[in-house]
């Protein structure tokens, strides 16, 4: 739900600058990845994967794809780094539980149960309104000023979300409970923008990741203990899907978009991330049969170009993956 980032055990060495396009290919590729998952996340949701099967719900298809992710990209670094890359002191872990549980897995939580509930266009168009609240709080602490480009960033991002959630259109239907949850998803998402940015000036990027991504799926443990995970009676081929969606949805693209920080500065990586909602939206219409009136289109176009507008003047120390 995308800030940027020099970190100080940095991935991106400035040689490989000169060669942007594939930044940008690295990036778009994750983008494409989150963007397919909302859409198949829908697809489950309304039955149209797996009729006739137990029913996969936002808790379960959150819970799985953390859970595997951690068991799968565990060893990946293991192997990548050895014991040293999961050297971090006390108080980082404990702030990577907290970030893990009120920031990753509350957004992605709240943004396929808004998926659930509404549209795919609204839960996405509204949890990338993420970077505002961000900005909102970094002005109100002090430690950023409040210009009017960026005032009108956030006005024209707020009129945009009303536009695409259908406020001002008499033929949309709107769900409040879906609103509101996108919007706790796009706090969860701003929280984990602010609260990594110092995690990850002290830690390798892929350290802080992993424990976030541990701290989220011990949450779940806890929330759906396995016996009463086991007890929904999943099909093998419902287990199979989980794993792959897992491995497709997070550990490639984010993979991706890590790797493409070492083609692209921390801004224009962010700007591209963009393409996500988009990439969302045009499945989401194409596959699960969504529709959008010409306004919805307004909305949503206003929302990312506020959006790309907060980014160009923005300098955050961190670069956190999209919302995906």
């Amino acid at each position: 739900m995308p800030s940027e980032s020099t970190a100080k055990k940095s991935i991106s060495p400035a040689p490989e600058r000169q060669h942007p396009w594939r930044g940008y290919f690295f990036v778009a590729t994750a983008t494409f990845c989150w963007g397919a998952a909302a859409v198949v996340g829908k697809a489950i949701f309304n039955g149209s994967l797996f009729a006739g099967h137990s029913l996969i719900s936002p808790v379960v298809l959150t819970q799985t794809r953390t859970t595997f992710t951690v068991l799968v990209f565990g060893p990946i670094l293991l192997l990548g780094f050895g014991r040293r890359i999961f050297s971090i002191s006390r108080r980082d872990l404990i702030l990577c539980a907290l970030v893990g549980t009120l920031g990753v897995a509350c957004s992605n939580f709240f943004y396929y149960f808004a998926v659930q509930k509404s549209t795919v266009s609204l839960a996405i168009t509204v949890q990338y309104t993420a970077p505002l609240w961000v900005l909102i709080y970094m002005v109100a602490r002090g430690r950023e000023r409040a210009t009017v480009q960026r005032t009108a960033a956030t006005l024209v991002a707020m009129i945009g979300t009303a536009l695409a959630i259908g406020v001002f259109q008499t033929g949309v239907k709107f769900s409040v409970i879906a609103v509101a949850s996108a919007l706790l998803a796009s706090f969860g998402y701003a929280f984990y923008n602010v609260a990594a940015q110092g995690l990850v000036t002290r830690n390798h990027q892929f350290t802080v990741m992993f424990y976030l991504l541990l701290g989220s799926a011990v949450l779940w443990t806890v929330i759906d203990p396995p016996w009463k995970l086991m007890a929904q009676n999943f099909s093998g081929r419902q287990w199979v899907f989980l794993f792959v969606f897992a491995c497709l949805s997070m550990v490639l693209p984010y993979m991706l978009y890590l790797s493409g920080l070492k083609y692209l500065d921390p801004t224009r990586a962010v700007i591209t991330s963009c393409l996500e909602p988009v990439f969302a939206i045009v499945f989401a219409v194409l596959f699960v049969g969504e529709t959008l009136q010409a306004l919805q289109i307004v909305g949503i176009v206003a929302v990312l170009g506020a959006t790309v507008m907060v980014q160009l003047r923005r300098r955050m120390e961190i670069s956190p993956a999209p919302a995906g």
